[in-house]
């Protein structure tokens, strides 16, 4: 123990035979009692060639001292080296004659670690440490360096040069000075290779390290792997670099706010700009009529890009038209484009959200549509227009706005094929007439659900009763959206399951009287038998990815046909929902049969085939007739195409086939082929001869004989097309133009059932007080940013990191 006067040095025989070939010899230093810079205190001790200092052990020939290892806030481990008469003073370190800044050797309150270590055999005089050549034990355990460089660094020997060593970076293999053999470099340059970016690996991967959440990221070319330093003890301040741009700033929180509906005024809310401050204090957050030019000018430019696209368009456009209404006088049009690019792409694009003053007119919708196809020069380009099923008169589907429209564009068949009813927006009508004409039922299901549901008790006791009757089915009882027809039919399939369960609940609890009668129950099992016809046709047309004008005609003569003879239901209940289901669904049948039926020829695996086959099942003996109108109408609007000239005329073709594209009865003047030499010239004028008197068929004829491509799954038929370019030139052109009509005006991806998806629309009143061009640049530019390709990553600075 030690004293004031001595240090008594305790050392086992055990631990001295272990390592008897060296001593540690404590001198104490200054004053008996006021030197706080002995090397051992009295509350040391020393076993063998460890030392105990409080709750510290120092192993073999390492020296810990509580006060002389650390001056200031500063700290030298005990494994690192003092050398000769050095000493370290508060701030400085004296060498010797040299006095060198501490703030050279240690940076901050950091710990910076060295291989070498003061020997056990080391006096400590005065303030001077003098070293003794000793012995270094056969076994030496080392403290682990303590500063966070050496998770970059690695120390390595010079080659050739004893005792001298080089910090090597573990990302860019450079080597630095660090030991050379009598004196150390330190860790400040080790640091600022790290921390300033000169590390050309952290350069290059410092928009990896600052997106990567986890883990290591590796470079591109896949040597080596950069890891993210810990969080606990680094800390990312930025690009060190990096320049800030305003203007850029701004146009990203402009499209922020477009994509995401944010009201404009988001910008002034205090959290908000809080929150800019914390990420970039140079941000200036605009006002709101700064941020509606910001708005603006993203729609401008997004604008200019789908103008350029629309102007390689090979073939013609087909509209969609919404409604939309305000709770002002004012009301709205929505006006976007469908098209098929010439990689036989299927493409759907916002055009115009025009305010207008009463948008159930036909004339507001005629010169909406005119203002459109000016704005985006497609005037002559015009192929067909679908609209839904809110407007004021069955006129605007067909005299009105066509007569208005014709006027001003060249309308392919005359127009007969130009107003388009959307498929979903009568599925939807359908659906909702019957959901009305049970309503009564309905509200008693939905009274019971809600009993039943009121408490765990009664769950029980409802599933005990289905348990009881044998009840097989598994659905679950639940609550529809009522603006959602899916949800009210799939609520009432289940109820039809549990009747019985429903009858006998109402018999063994007195507070339940909501039982539909047997008669409700017949009502509902016949709405159930035709909502599942509309709930199936739907699902049918949501299943296809891009749904192509090809695929409606299946799903509408089928229905048609079940409608029709659900009329003749020897069960008056049955007939009765069929009639008015009929009724209404005829009315879109009849207008719009003609332009499906030509969409589905234009599918080779069906063709004029299934035209004739589902006549025959809807019209019987009047079939042929009906056959008739679509083949007059598809060769009249075949010849509508052969009249325009086509961009490329196949290479392959013979000289012979020149003409094959005019109309079966035109009378063309063959031209003789230019003989080839071969003494066959006579034959030439032989086929020239055959040409004249025998007509080559025209691509439609041609097409309409052979034989159908068999049905596959997952067929594409817009693939089908593209590969087939070459051999039908202008029957391609018209199937691009036909595919390409949008049968329902939900857009790919959205719901049917929605009654939002379709119809007149409500403006919230935030965006019906903004400026109508606001309105339009917001609405326009949210559907045209989801298809602008990403924005190129920008070349930043260099990660500038904080270590803790």
């Amino acid at each position: 123990f030690a004293t004031d006067d001595n240090v008594r040095l305790f050392t086992s025989g055990v631990e001295e035979q272990a390592f008897g070939f060296h001593q540690i010899i404590f001198h104490r230093m200054g004053e008996p009692n006021g030197n706080e810079n002995a090397m051992v205190h009295e509350s040391e001790m020393v076993v063998g060639d460890e030392m105990i200092h409080g709750n510290e052990m120092v192993h073999s020939g390492e020296m810990i001292h509580e006060h002389d290892m650390v001056q200031g806030n500063e700290m030298v481990h005990g494994d690192e080296m003092v050398e000769g008469s050095g000493m370290v003073h508060d701030d400085e370190m004296i060498h010797g004659n040299e006095m060198i800044q501490v703030s050279d050797m240690i940076h901050g309150h950091e710990m910076v670690q060295v291989n070498d270590m003061v020997n056990g055999d080391e006096m400590a005089h005065g303030h001077e440490l003098v070293s003794a050549e000793v012995t270094p034990p056969t076994i030496s355990r080392r403290r682990r360096k303590k500063s966070l460089v050496w998770e970059h660094f690695t120390i390595e020997p010079v080659p050739g040069e004893r005792g001298c060593q080089r910090a090597c970076c573990n990302l860019c293999k450079a080597t630095f000075a660090y030991s050379s053999g009598t004196k150390i470099a330190g860790t400040s340059h080790l640091k600022r290779h790290i921390t300033l970016g000169s590390c050309p690996m952290i350069k290059s991967q410092e928009r990896k390290l600052a997106m990567s959440s986890i883990g290591g990221v590796t470079d591109n070319d896949g040597e080596g792997t950069v890891e993210r330093p810990s969080k606990r003890r680094y800390r990312y301040t930025g690009f060190a670099n990096a320049t800030f741009d305003q203007d850029r700033s701004s146009s990203h929180l402009a499209k922020l706010i477009i994509l995401h509906d944010y009201p404009l005024h988001v910008v002034q809310q205090p959290a908000f700009t809080a929150f800019t401050e914390s990420l970039q204090p140079r941000f200036r957050v605009a006002d709101v009529e700064t941020m509606e030019a910001e708005v603006y000018g993203v729609y401008q430019k997004e604008k200019n890009n789908l103008m350029q696209a629309l102007n390689t368009m090979p073939g013609r456009i087909s509209l969609t038209i919404g409604l939309w209404t305000t709770s002002q006088t004012l009301g709205y049009v929505s006006i976007a484009g469908q098209f098929i690019d010439t990689d036989w792409k299927v493409h759907r694009r916002m055009l115009n959200f025009m305010m207008v003053s009463s948008p159930h007119s036909e004339n507001a919708l005629g010169e909406a549509i005119s203002s459109s196809l000016t704005d985006w020069n497609m005037k002559d380009k015009l192929f067909t227009v679908t609209l839904d099923n809110d407007c004021s008169s069955h006129d605007i589907y067909s005299a009105n706005l066509r007569d208005h429209l014709s006027n001003k564009n060249n309308l392919m068949l005359k127009g007969q094929l130009f107003v388009v009813r959307c498929y979903a927006n009568i599925l939807n009508a359908v659906a909702h007439d019957v959901i009305a004409s049970i309503h009564g039922v309905i509200y008693s299901i939905r009274e019971s659900i809600k009993f039943i549901k009121a408490s765990s008790a009664r769950e029980q006791k409802f599933a005990e009763i289905a348990l009881q009757l044998e009840i097989p089915s598994t659905k679950t009882l639940c609550l529809d959206v009522t603006t959602q027809w899916n949800t009210t039919y799939l609520m009432l399939l289940a109820a039809l399951d549990y009747r019985q369960a429903f009858t006998t609940l109402e018999t063994c609890d007195d507070n339940y009287n909501e039982s539909p009668s047997a008669e409700d129950w017949k009502k509902l099992e016949a709405a159930c038998n035709y909502l599942k016809l509309l709930y199936d046709s739907a699902h049918s047309i949501m299943a296809a990815a891009n749904p192509t004008s090809n695929l409606f005609f299946h799903e509408a003569w089928k229905l048609q046909l079940e409608l029709s003879n659900a009329i003749t239901h020897e069960d008056p209940v049955f007939s009765s929902i069929a009639k008015e289901m009929h009724e209404r669904f005829d009315k879109y049948w009849k207008d719009c049969n003609l332009v499906l039926a030509i969409g589905v020829v234009m599918d080779p695996r069906f063709k004029m085939k299934l035209v004739e086959f589902s006549y025959s099942k809807i019209y019987g003996v009047e079939a042929a007739k009906y056959v008739k109108v679509v083949d007059d109408a598809l060769h009249d609007l075949y010849k509508d195409y052969v009249a325009q000239p086509l961009p490329l005329t196949p290479a392959y073709a013979a000289p012979g086939e020149v003409n094959k594209n005019g109309p079966a009865n035109a009378n063309n003047n063959a031209v003789t082929p230019p003989s080839t030499g071969d003494g066959l010239l006579d034959f030439d004028m032989y086929l020239s001869e055959i040409a004249i008197s025998q007509p080559s068929k025209s691509e439609l004829e041609q097409y309409l004989e052979e034989a159908l491509t068999p049905r596959i799954q997952d067929f594409e038929i817009v693939d089908w097309w593209k590969l087939n370019t070459l051999k039908f030139p202008t029957l391609a052109k018209m199937a691009r133009d036909i595919l390409a009509i949008p049968m329902s005006m939900v857009s790919s991806g959205c719901s049917i059932f929605a009654a939002a998806t379709t119809g007149s629309r409500m403006l919230d009143d935030y965006r019906s007080s903004l400026r109508p061009e606001i309105v339009e640049a917001l609405f326009c530019s949210k559907d045209w940013l989801q298809y602008s390709p990403p924005p190129p990553p920008e070349a930043q600075g260099s990660v500038a990191v904080k270590m803790e």
